[in-house]
């Protein structure tokens, strides 16, 4: 186990980039650092493109990854609902709900969270899979790993979450 000074860790596998899936990992995520944990969360498969610049649109080196970037659009600000998404008008509603709770955006989530220092890193094996690169993604990210370097995180972590 490595030596923290006695903070409190907490790690978490972002998975999905379903908005209904990435709002409580990014509001879980800047609670547990305003709290003072160090955070770390893991992004990984559909998770990734959570990561990826709004304003990128078409991804990959090969026909496969760029249908797939078509299909699945990257960006805080193009995250759809799992659930009850209804061709956008569901997602429509829950962010015009939160907006008027006050549920800060996963666009502000995010820059919360990278001020917040929480370690934002992407799945190099995920990125070598749709054909993503450093260029693709917003800035202040951590270094791509593997499942082997997350797994050794998690270990050394007081919460682990996989949402």
């Amino acid at each position: 186990m490595s030596e923290n000074n006695g903070q409190k860790r907490m790690s978490v596998v972002c998975w999905s980039g379903d908005l209904d899936r990435v709002w409580p990992v990014l509001i879980l995520s800047t609670t547990a650092a305003a709290s003072g944990l160090e955070v770390n969360v893991f992004f990984t498969f559909w998770g990734l493109r959570v990561l990826q610049r709004n304003d990128v649109r078409i991804t990959g080196q090969n026909w496969m990854q760029k249908g797939e970037s078509l299909v699945d659009r990257g960006g805080t600000d193009h995250l759809k609902l799992g659930k009850i998404h209804f061709g956008g008008a569901g997602t429509k509603m829950i962010k015009k709900l939160a907006d008027s709770y006050n549920v800060a955006s996963p666009t502000e989530l995010l820059d919360m969270a990278k001020d917040l220092g929480v370690n934002l890193h992407p799945c190099q094996m995920t990125m070598d899979l749709y054909g993503l690169t450093k260029d693709d993604f917003i800035d202040g990210l951590g270094a791509p790993m593997g499942a082997a370097s997350f797994i050794d995180m998690a270990a050394d972590s007081d919460i682990t979450l996989f949402i």
